[in-house]
């Protein structure tokens, strides 16, 4: 008996001790797989670190490019507007020289082509005499004279700016925002964006304003479109014939698209004026909301009322005629 229980004895201390030295080495184990896990965690951390940067770094370069870009554009549409203006000013004094010349013939030259062909009262005080004469007997530079039988116009119109509007602008101005309920945007919709884009088709027209303020509509011409399956095939739409938005009997040389729709809209020369005369005073003031325009506020005010003049012309039926 005492020998059974003796060996049971030396049994359970192997067993036990068998048994710790696999206790020790699970925790062990489970210490090392700690430790992993730990050291993981902190691998991702700073992956989703090192990715967050990344992802910070692109939208920050993206946003900058397209700030350089639109800084790009609006530079070269200034240079474009200051290069059309000169070509303009370069054709009338071309025009007058022609009138000039072809009005000075042997028989019957043109006495302000040729000024020593003046009567000694008319042509001034002669040399080594210096006085003072009335402007109006003063002869004019070349390309300033008018053809015969018509009178100068003035270069600039009068203008005076308006108290209420400028200090609406102003306020406008300090916080630039496109939200309509502001005091100056609700009066430009109410007096002109509103009236030049309302057309007879009052569904279309509520499409096309919310597509203008979105930038999300595009003019095109009619002659670029060549797919067979275009659809404007529905008299709501509109025909080469008929605009979509007047409903008017109109040769429609564009078409509209609002967004992403696959759907076109044909629209007459004088539809296509009063959007595009929307068009310009939203594109000026993103310009003025995104800091690209570089002036004082009475340039820029001037600038938004020569926009708000184009609307308000275009509404009553004025545009440029379509080569």
């Amino acid at each position: 008996m005492s020998r059974l229980r003796s060996s049971s004895m030396e049994i359970r201390e192997k067993g036990s001790e068998f048994l710790k030295e696999e206790l020790h080495k699970a925790q062990k184990e489970l210490k090392l797989k700690d430790e992993e896990c730990e050291r993981l965690v902190k691998v991702r951390e700073q992956l989703e670190q090192e990715l967050e940067e990344l992802t910070a770094s692109l939208f920050e370069e993206a946003h900058k490019m397209v700030r350089e870009a639109n800084m790009k554009q609006a530079a070269s549409e200034k240079q474009l507007k200051e290069a059309w203006g000169k070509i303009d000013m370069l054709q009338a004094e071309v025009t007058a020289l022609k009138t000039l010349v072809i009005t000075s013939t042997p028989a019957s030259p043109n006495r302000e082509l040729h000024p020593q062909l003046l009567s000694p009262t008319k042509a001034g005080p002669r040399k080594g005499h210096s006085r003072h004469k009335s402007t109006s007997n003063a002869l004019c530079p070349v390309a300033a004279c008018p053809p015969a039988g018509r009178t100068l116009t003035p270069d600039k119109e009068g203008k005076e700016v308006d108290t209420t509007l400028f200090t609406e602008f102003q306020t406008w101005r300090a916080s630039p925002t496109l939200d309509k309920t502001c005091p100056f945007l609700e009066r430009v919709y109410r007096e002109d964006v509103g009236p030049c884009l309302d057309f007879t088709m009052q569904e279309l027209s509520a499409l096309v304003q919310s597509a203008v303020e979105d930038n999300t509509l595009t003019i095109e011409p009619v002659a670029s479109q060549t797919l067979p399956t275009l659809k404007v095939a529905s008299v709501e739409r509109g025909s080469t014939n008929t605009c979509a938005l007047s409903g008017l009997a109109r040769t429609c040389r564009h078409l509209i698209r609002l967004g992403d729709s696959e759907s076109h809209y044909y629209i007459s020369p004088s539809s296509r004026a009063r959007i595009t005369a929307v068009c310009n005073f939203f594109t000026y003031i993103r310009y003025i909301q995104q800091g690209l325009v570089r002036q004082d506020a009475e340039p820029m005010f001037w600038e938004i009322m020569r926009l708000r003049k184009e609307m308000s012309l275009a509404k009553l039926g004025f545009f440029p005629q379509e080569p």
